[in-house]
């Protein structure tokens, strides 16, 4: 690969929320696209989708897809991911897979541009997962204070938007609250109950009581830092915001820091944009704020007032773009410039 070449791309999943975010993105950032194929299950081909001044007819994944393709961008779900994912690597193409399928693959490298890009030049099976949205801008928050005093302990409260969950999700969301404000009941599509004007814990159930999500935060935390001795308690809910995730994180090092400290390290931290005014009402990251653009937003660093040399942290991010769409897209864009 060199500089001045232009790569054959295959979206996956291409008609999803996530997957028209890649086309997105990849329009955005003028990716260096000579080809772009627009993959999607049965149901979906024949679609059309805008892609710069032009459009693409989406087409149905199938084994001869990736021929000639350079980068396959999957955003297609797990059981998609393992069944075309090495279809994909074999027939030549470097897969970078947003779902859950290969991230805890000890031969499949979990990569966040900013924290572990080096991580991606070893990938046996040619396949790159793309982390959990929430673990996503979590470590991209706490990579610098890492690296200075080596984290021993994170405490954090998710507050998820629905957009998390899929673009039915989202319409699901509305029309409930459509429903309450015109005094009718709610009649739930997608999520296990009433989400406009609520806050619910809605995936699937994990192991020891936690949920999936959960347990994502905290092994793909550890593997993408390189340190499993990190300790991790998450608690994740879906809040009734359209799109942009938040965070409350509370971390424990092993050496002190303070918050001026932290906030000296993440001034100019890569991907990383630091609202370090003082506390004022409405004053800090928020996801109607942060929802359409690229970076990871920390406001409220805060000295612990009860745990010693500890911090809290208000960390918020598009869900669909750092933490799916964009991320993927960095990871082609570095390996691009690394050859």
């Amino acid at each position: 690969m060199s500089h001045d070449q232009s790569f054959v791309v295959a979206v996956v999943g291409a008609t999803g929320a996530v997957g028209r975010e890649m086309l997105r993105t990849l329009e955005q950032r003028n990716f260096p696209v000579s080809r772009l194929v627009a993959l999607a299950s049965k149901r979906s081909a024949g679609q059309v989708l805008p892609y710069g001044k032009s459009e693409i007819v989406v087409t149905e994944l199938g084994p001869q897809s990736f021929e000639g393709v350079h980068f396959a961008l999957f955003s297609a779900g797990a059981s998609v991911a393992r069944e075309y994912g090495p279809i994909a690597a074999k027939a030549g193409a470097i897969v970078i897979d947003n779902s859950s399928a290969w991230r805890m693959d000890p031969e499949v490298p979990l990569v966040v541009p900013e924290v572990n890009m080096a991580a991606a030049q070893h990938r046996p099976k040619g396949i790159i997962a793309n982390p959990n949205c929430s673990t996503i801008q979590m470590v991209v928050a706490l990579k610098p204070l890492h690296d200075a005093k080596r984290i021993k302990h994170i405490v954090v409260s998710t507050y998820q938007a629905t957009s998390g969950k899929g673009h039915a999700a989202v319409e699901d969301l509305l029309a409930q609250a459509r429903a309450v404000l015109d005094g009718k009941p709610v009649e739930a599509t997608v999520f296990p109950g009433q989400m406009a004007f609520n806050v619910m814990s809605d995936w699937k159930p994990g192991d020891a009581d936690y949920s999936e999500e959960e347990w994502k935060m905290v092994h793909e935390t550890r593997k993408i830092m390189g340190d499993d001795s990190i300790g991790v308690s998450p608690t994740t809910v879906r809040v009734p915001v359209v799109n942009g995730h938040s965070e409350s994180v509370h971390v424990q090092f092993h050496e002190p820091i303070t918050a001026e400290e932290a906030k000296r390290l993440l001034r100019n931290a890569d991907g990383v944009v630091l609202a370090d005014e003082p506390y004022t009402p409405g004053k800090h990251p928020t996801p109607a704020a942060a929802s359409g653009t690229d970076p990871v937003y920390v406001g409220r660093i805060r000295d612990d007032v009860a745990v010693k040399g500890a911090l809290n942290l208000w960390v918020v991010a598009d869900n669909l773009r750092k933490g799916a769409a964009l991320n993927a897209v960095q990871i082609a864009e570095r390996l691009i410039k690394k050859a």
